[in-house]
């Protein structure tokens, strides 16, 4: 049975965080899952809107979902964020009569609730399958030991979520298993990267950011995987600033969870736009003989 779902890249997928968009599109082909992007999308609002707004933080995500229930289908959404804004509408509307109404009234047309918000990861590895996966592996991620960062959004908060365990997720954790890498045990796999603090707030982001890449470490990771573009903005670009407040050289290479599955699927490192990220991740796949096989891509970008 083919597994069809409605595509919400959102915005940050269309601009810093097209690598997760390109990783995204590969992975679900490989695995014979359709993505049909929602027509005349918009921006989710994310924590611009939620700050600002009540009901706009509603309206805004609900006008998308009610596009996307157009097309019969459950969401998929990459970003935690994305996914965080969708899923509180969605329960919103179901819960509430009265804003359904308020709803349905401020974007013009009718959103009933009726279809599933679910993040990309759930889709992959709850709906397709650890078994499928496993089965489309030709390059083991051996030697890769990875911090699975879910972040603050992903799970929180649980009563809305409903996705893992709020303090100790492990969906992520379980797929790099199937993929061949090894999951590190680390106490910061929830806890919060600053958000836009390492902007807008430097003194209060940076140290945010250093004490994640600082625990990843400690705890034995060579790598950290995420399932958020703004998370993997901070923890990639801002590690020579976290560096700095301990005299340390961090150099973890962050990975999307769908360019870890595109790596293990035999995709080549252009494919999956590596070349985009600010720590270099070929010389860890160098360093770890992870192109190693005859069968897989080298290229690089």
């Amino acid at each position: 049975m083919t597994l069809k779902y409605a595509y919400y890249p959102g915005c940050s997928l269309n601009a810093t965080g097209i690598e997760y968009n390109q990783s995204t599109k590969a992975v679900a082909k490989h695995l014979g899952v359709q993505l049909e992007e929602i027509d005349d999308w918009n921006c989710c609002g994310a924590s611009a809107a939620h700050n600002t707004s009540h009901l706009l933080s509603i309206a805004l995500p609900a006008r998308t979902l009610a596009l996307a229930e157009k097309q019969g289908l459950d969401v998929a959404v990459p970003c935690a964020a994305c996914f965080n804004r969708m899923k509180a509408a969605q329960v919103e509307v179901r819960q509430s009569k009265e804003m359904k109404k308020t709803i349905n009234e401020v974007i013009d047309m009718e959103y009933t609730a009726r279809h599933e918000v679910k993040t990309l990861l759930d889709v992959l590895v709850n709906d397709v399958g650890l078994d499928k996966i496993k089965e489309s592996v030709n390059r083991p991620l051996t030697g890769l030991k990875v911090a699975s960062y879910y972040g603050c959004l992903l799970v929180r908060p649980p009563k809305i979520m409903c996705f893992d365990d709020v303090e100790d997720p492990m969906t992520m954790d379980r797929l790099v298993a199937a993929l061949g890498g090894e999951p590190v045990e680390w106490s910061y796999k929830v806890e919060c990267c600053g958000a836009g603090h390492s902007t807008a707030k430097p003194a209060v982001g940076i140290p945010m950011i250093r004490d994640i890449l600082k625990n990843a470490k400690l705890n034995g990771a060579n790598c950290i995987l995420t399932a958020c573009p703004l998370c993997f903005l901070n923890l990639d670009m801002r590690q020579k600033e976290a560096g700095q407040l301990d005299n340390n050289s961090y150099q973890l290479p962050v990975f999307y969870f769908t360019q870890f599955m595109g790596l293990a699927f035999g995709y080549s490192a252009k494919e999956l736009c590596l070349n985009k990220h600010f720590v270099d991740p070929v010389k860890l796949l160098d360093e770890k003989d992870i192109f190693r096989h005859p069968d897989t891509r080298r290229e690089k970008a």
